[in-house]
This record gives structure tokens, sequence and C-alpha cells, in this order.
């Protein structure tokens, strides 16, 4: 489950790296310890520590990398000068005074966008671009959508020299916890975690039928609790559960289809959910754990509606369990599975027991599982292994928290821009007046915005930017934070299995050697919870009150169960018309039924 690291293979630049990685890994733990540190410090620390790895790291050509060294360079000298003038800075109160600070501010801004293209191409970028833009010239539209104009240093100096713009309360996120849950990520899947997670899984399931494929639900909803990435996550899992399905001759549209499907659900199944959990807790001013709590009953219902289909699936094929062979020992699912329940067990204890903070309690989680990385599944010691281990944990953690940091600090450019001109509140009106002020109407052109956009835009910028538009008018239309929150976080995730744009479709196609349409048709009947355990928690709003209404969540999460098996057996087994008919129709009077009576 672990693969080499990609670092340069001269000495001299391997090193430099390793230590980069280092430094970053280290910066972002030691902000958890220290206590308080200026905004105006720790968030340009940030950005001037992810730079590198997104202009430099791995870029072969020549053009590319000079490109990159100056603009790498120029941000990390921005920053730096932000982070060692805060106090100054601070008694500006987002104003620019001087030519050189309004080189600065542009400086911030194109390389934080050109970040954001380089590391997950030109879709949120152009969205940003054109959100600055417009408050740039905004004043020039007639109309509703016209702003009354800015000053030009108030504006530039609110985004980046104040702690706002991209200095925001999504960097805060960014730098105080998504940071650290990467780590601790990073760290089990550089030991023996991601073995232990396919262990455990082909114990519990191999033998069953279907058994191969229901490995791969197990243990991408095991994984992907802590990748939080439908990509790597069939990357990951799928080069070990895709071969072993094809072997027992699955259809490849099938195996593929699971795989994806399976994968995909990682962004929703606590304890990360893609960073989009932290990221709730900042925008929703609700607990982390009561948002754990209240996502954990739909991601379950998720994966019991793809297992409810490999079921389904195995009326029409023959769908085998794992050979004897092929199913762990008992000793190697016990042994490698302490490698990810003593951190998860740490992680749970620090925040449930102890009432740690979730940062504070993830840190001693990583040093669980950075001592684990001493051993392997044999409990021996080798110190080239180790070595290797904690560079591919350093390395790893510093590329994926580079990443999640290009795009939030994208994303909080379109959010400041949001709020400064009122474009936010303007967008929201048109959904109520496009809806009628009709809830179902808002909720359906919410759920296109999210289509189309996570389309090209990964799952966590996508649900900022429609939450940020879309999510006012759905709570003005009388929905809970949480609710709305929830909604467009899970169809945000829809372009992992939706055509025409489906990543973890193509990957899982192409790793199968199978068309990926046909994959993607198998995905979507598989993964139909996907797009209706959202509307669940409209009509449902019990589903997603575990922390404190367990009894009622129980209840909803029951009769959503059997909707959703009814629905997924209509769609996929082997049964005559009329019987897939009725059982379609039980699943929507289930559904529906709340909203009906």
């Amino acid at each position: 489950m672990t693969g080499s690291v990609d670092l340069p293979q001269k000495r001299s630049l391997r090193a430099l790296w390793i230590a980069l990685a280092l430094a970053l890994v280290a910066f972002h733990i030691g902000l958890v310890f220290l206590g308080l540190v200026p905004n105006l410090v720790s968030r340009p620390l940030h950005l001037a520590l992810i730079l590198p790895w997104v202009f430099l790291f791995g870029v072969a050509d020549r053009a590319r990398f000079v490109s990159g060294a100056v603009l790498s360079a120029i941000g990390v000298a921005s920053a730096l000068w932000v982070a060692w003038n805060h106090e100054v800075l601070g008694d500006q109160y987002g104003f620019l005074e001087s030519r050189f600070q309004v080189a600065v501010g542009f400086a911030l801004l194109a390389v934080v966008i050109e970040a954001a293209r380089r590391a997950i191409g030109w879709p949120l970028p152009t969205v940003a671009a054109l959100a600055l833009l417009y408050a740039f010239f905004g004043q020039h539209i007639p109309g509703e959508f016209g702003h009354s104009g800015m000053p030009l240093r108030s504006f530039l100096g609110s985004m980046t020299i104040a702690e706002g713009g991209i200095w925001g309360s999504l960097t805060a996120v960014s730098v105080g916890v998504v940071s650290i849950f990467v780590i601790f990520g990073a760290v089990l899947n550089a030991g023996e975690a991601g073995q232990g997670f396919m262990n455990v899984a082909a114990a519990a399931a191999g033998r069953l039928k279907g058994g191969a494929a229901k490995v791969s639900v197990l243990s991408s909803a095991l994984f992907g609790s802590i990748s939080g990435s439908a990509s790597a996550n069939v990357a990951s899992t799928g080069a070990i559960t895709l071969p072993a399905m094809m072997r027992l001759g699955y259809p490849k549209r099938l195996a593929a289809g699971v795989e994806a499907v399976a994968s995909s659900g990682g962004q929703i199944m606590p304890p990360l959910m893609g960073a989009g959990a932290f990221v709730m807790v900042e925008l929703t001013g609700v607990p982390y754990t009561q948002i754990m709590g209240a996502a954990l009953l739909p991601a379950i219902l998720y994966f019991l509606a793809v297992w409810v289909g490999i079921n389904a699936y195995a009326t029409r094929f023959e769908l085998k369990g794992l050979d004897p062979s092929q199913r762990p020992q008992t000793r190697d699912v016990v042994v490698t599975s302490m490698f990810f329940l003593v951190p998860f067990s740490v992680l749970m204890v620090g925040m449930f027991a102890a009432g740690y903070t979730p940062q504070y309690a993830a840190c001693l989680a990583i040093f669980a599982g950075a001592f684990l990385l001493l051993i392997d599944g044999k409990l021996t010691f080798d110190v080239n292994r180790t070595a290797d281990r904690a560079t591919q944990a350093l390395v790893t953690a510093s590329r994926q928290v580079s990443m999640i940091a290009a795009i939030i600090f994208c994303a909080s450019i379109i959010i400041g821009v949001l709020g400064a001109t009122g474009l936010g509140v303007k967008i929201t009106s048109v959904i109520l007046e496009g809806s009628g002020g009709v809830l179902w109407a808002s909720l359906l052109l919410t759920a296109i915005a999210c289509l189309i956009l996570g389309m090209e835009v990964p799952t966590t910028a996508a649900y900022v930017i429609c939450v940020s538009v879309a999510g006012p008018a759905l709570m003005q239309l009388g929905l809970e934070p949480l609710q709305a929150h929830l909604f467009v976080f899970w169809f945000a995730l829809l372009s992992t299995i939706t055509p025409p744009v489906c990543g973890a479709v193509f990957i899982a196609a192409g790793m199968a050697g199978e068309n990926w349409i046909k994959v993607a048709l198998t995905a979507m009947a598989l993964g139909v919870g996907l797009y209706l355990i959202p509307v669940g928690m409209i009509t449902w709003p019990d589903l997603i009150q575990l922390p404190s209404e367990p009894a009622a969540a129980i209840t909803a999460f029951v009769a959503l169960a059997l909707g959703l098996s009814a629905l997924s057996f209509a769609l996929i087994g082997r049964a005559n018309i009329l019987v897939r008919t009725a059982l379609g129709l039980v699943s929507v009077a289930v559904l529906l039924g709340p909203v009906i009576v």
C-alpha cells in the first residue's frame, strides 16, 4: 500500500526536499504546541512553505521550472514580508500606504492564482481571476449586478495585508487543522496501516459471495477515511482489489465501478471527509465532533447501498469470494490492524475522553503513528526501511498539504470578493427568485451548480464556492446550517462518478482496461446513494442528529436503508419489471414519506 517517494536522484536535491518537508511538517505541528502565533505570521508562513512544493517539486520541463522558481521566490518573499511587518500592517487596517505595498498585494494575488492553476488546472483560478476583475471593474456594470466601486488600495489591502482575503478564515482552517490531519494520514499511509485496512476487509468480507468486491468497499471506506481523495483511493486500494476481482471472473466494468464508487466514499466518511469537515467547522461554527457525528450515518448509508448493489449484481453474475489462499491469516489481521487502530484510538480518546482539540489529539496520533513506522507487520526493525518510510511520510504530507492549501488560498480570493462587493448576496437573490421561493427548486438549482462546478474543481473547493452563494438561500428557505452544508458537500462529490467528467471512474477504468462509459453507468447504479442520501437529509432531518437525538437518527437511518436497498435491487437485481417497479415505488415512498405526510 505504500509507494516509493518520487524524489530527485541527486543527493543534494534530495536532501533539500527532505529538509523542506521536515520544515513544513515541523512548522504545522509546532503551531499546535507553541500557543498563540499572530495570524499575519502563521498564515503567510504557511504560504511561503507550500509554494516550492507547488511550483518546483517534480517539475522536469526547464522553462516551467525557471518560471516556477521565479514565482516561488516572489511569493515567498512577499509572504515573509507580510509576516515580518505584521505589527505595522495591523495598524493600517487593510489600507496599502505605498506603491511598494500595492505591488506586494498584486504579487500575492497573482502567485496564489498561478499556484492553484499549477496544482489543479484552470477552472478555479479562472473563477478567482474573474472575481477580481469584477471587484476592480464591477462599478461599470449596469443594473443590480454592478457595485458602487471600491478604492484600489483599500480593496487590495483587505485581500492581502488584513486578516481577510487570502489570510482569512479558510486559510486558518488550512493552517491549523487540515494540515495536521493530512500529516496524520500521510504517516499512517507510510507504514503498515494500509495493509491493515486490506487485511481487516479481506478477513471480514473475503469469504462472502461477491467478497472481492465487498473487500474493495470495506478497504476503501477505511482507507478513504484518512486519504480523503477519491483518486488517491482508487490508485492505492484499486491496485490490489481490481486485479483480485478480475482474477475471480468479475466483469471489468463491475470491478472498476465498484472501486470508483467505494473510493469516492472516502470524502464523505469521517473523520477527514477530504478536509471538508474542517472547512465546514469554520463556515458553520458547528464543533468538529458534532459534524463527525452528523456525517457518520449518511456515510454508512452510502456504503450500505453499495454493498446491497453488489448483492444485487450477484443475482446476475457469479461473484465469487476470495480464495482461502488469498485471505490473510488471523495473526496478520490482528498485528497489521494495530497499525491503524492504535493511532485512531489515540485520536478518539484524545478528542472524546480527554477533551483535547482535534488538532492536538491528531498531533498525539501522529506521534503514535510515527513510532509504528519503526516496525513492520512481522514486528521486525530495519533502519533503512524506517528512514524510507519517514521520508515518504514527510514528502507525501508536504505535497498534499501544499495542494490543499493552494486550493484554499485561491478559494479565499473568491470568498473575499463575494463579501467585499456584495456579489454573494446578489447571487443568493437570483437563486431565490429563480426558484420562486420554493425550497425544492432551490435544492435542484444548487445540485446542478455543484455538479457543473465539481466537474473541474476538487470537491472541497466546489463545496466552498457553492455553499458561499447557495447556502444563504437554502437557509433562508428553512434549512438548518448543517443541513445546507452537508447537502452541498455531498453534491459537490457527484462529479467523481457522474459523466462527462468523472475522475474516479476514469482512473478505475484505465486500471481495469475497460470503456469508461460502461464503468460510469455501473458506478452510477451502485452509487445511487450519492444522489439520494443528500435528499434524505432534507426529508429525514433526524438522520444528521445522531449526537443529540440518537434514537430518532437511527430510526431515520433504518427507514432510508430499507428504501435505498429496495432501489438498489430495483436498478440492478434480476427480477421482472413489475417487481422492480414496485421496489422503486417503495423506495420513493420511503425517501419522500415525511414530506408527503
